[in-house]
């Protein structure tokens, strides 16, 4: 079955996750647009997508596209679209969705509508009016933006963020998907040192460790579409089998983890384990300002700022003190922050800087990675 598929990213994200499409999916048709990735393939393109992609929030089946300024032309296009060829007599068939700038802005009313039309479609495919919906769930997403509907089916159920390994968490957890990116933009392959002077509970290096194994996020978790009857079994089956085949276990990493609070390195080691990656990663207690960075490798942190654990004149001098202690540092440095005043804080300007989002809150990733030619980026601290 031929299938046009949409991922929802974080803005940011886009161009990292149509990269791990083309070059771990094989594939080429992948457009990259605000905030999504769209592109084509079968039930086997699906499933690998689930369980491969790093930095995606969701793999999603477009079902199709129209304008609807009004309840009958939503409803009309939703019925017009082909949902026999996913939902079964049984399935169990919720809508969600938002709208922006469109005049159908009430989502209870486009819920109902929806639900309403999908309902109209199949009693004319199946000949029965009542649907108990007691089988598997084909969760319906649809989003109007300027007066144009979009329908999909969400095939992966939980975000693609949740790999499983993090049940818990420390106060201010960063999105897995978005520590993974990270990594990625670092170009870390694990062919040399690696280190996270604020772990907190584990997430950048845990997602460097699996990065570094050729390890797929997706095989500790289950997916929505693995129960779909519309799909075969044994494709998921097989692409679990194509996963496990990829893991190296036998690479040698070099991968720390530090903390000031000895509960995130236990946190970190726990969530470590769960991920199948401990004995890649060593965590220990340290305080991240007081270390010695003098060995070639990359620098990844998320350290506390302003919004998040500490007051912005903590998280200042903290920015500081980091600063400082990495002066002289060959170490390659990729610290997230959304203090607009990081570097002016931090003393050096960063050799680029890419804007991202945790979560809702705007960030930068200032990256330094022309120190180890003993390049001076000191900025003017009269500014």
């Amino acid at each position: 079955m031929e299938l046009t598929m949409c991922c929802p990213t974080l803005f940011g994200l886009e161009g990292i996750v149509a990269d791990e499409l083309r070059f771990g999916g094989k594939l080429n048709e992948v457009r990259a647009e605000n905030g999504r990735v769209l592109f084509e393939g079968d039930e086997q393109t699906l499933a690998w997508a689930n369980l491969n992609l790093r930095c995606a929030e969701r793999v999603l089946i477009r079902l199709g596209s129209f304008r609807a300024k009004s309840f009958d032309a939503l409803f009309e296009g939703v019925r017009a679209l082909p949902w026999e060829q996913f939902i079964p007599k049984d399935g169990a068939f919720p809508v969600k969705g938002h709208s922006l700038d469109s005049a159908l802005h009430s989502i209870p009313d486009c819920q109902r509508i929806i639900k309403k039309a999908v309902a109209a479609r199949l009693e004319q495919v199946y000949h029965q009016s009542w649907f108990e919906e007691s089988g598997a769930k084909y969760q319906i997403q649809f989003a109007i933006m300027h007066d144009t509907a979009e329908l999909y089916l969400d095939t992966s159920g939980t975000g693609l963020h949740k790999r499983g390994y993090r049940a818990n968490s420390n106060a201010a957890p960063l999105r897995e998907t978005l520590a993974a990116a990270m990594v990625k933009l670092a170009r870390w392959r694990g062919r040399e040192p690696f280190v996270d002077p604020f772990c907190g509970s584990g997430t950048i290096a845990i997602e460097a460790a699996m990065i570094a194994q050729r390890r797929a996020p997706g095989l500790m978790r289950s997916f929505a579409s693995e129960k779909w009857e519309c799909f075969e079994r044994s494709v998921w089956q097989q692409a679990r089998e194509d996963a496990l085949g990829m893991i190296d276990t036998d690479g040698q990493f070099e991968i720390l983890g530090r903390d000031i609070d000895p509960a995130c390195v236990r946190l970190s080691q726990e969530n470590a384990r769960k991920a199948a990656v401990s004995g890649t990663i060593r965590f220990e207690l340290a305080d991240a300002v007081k270390q010695s960075y003098d060995q070639d490798g990359i620098l990844i942190a998320n350290p506390p700022y302003g919004e998040r654990l500490l007051d912005i004149q903590s998280a200042e001098k903290l920015y500081a003190d980091l600063g400082h202690a990495l002066e002289k540092s060959p170490v390659k440095q990729y610290i997230l922050s959304s203090d607009p005043q990081f570097e002016h804080c931090f003393g050096k300007k960063a050799d680029k800087r890419r804007k991202l989002y945790n979560g809702m809150l705007k960030c930068e990733l200032h990256m330094y990675f022309k120190h180890s030619m003993h390049r001076s980026a000191k900025m003017d601290k009269t500014r």
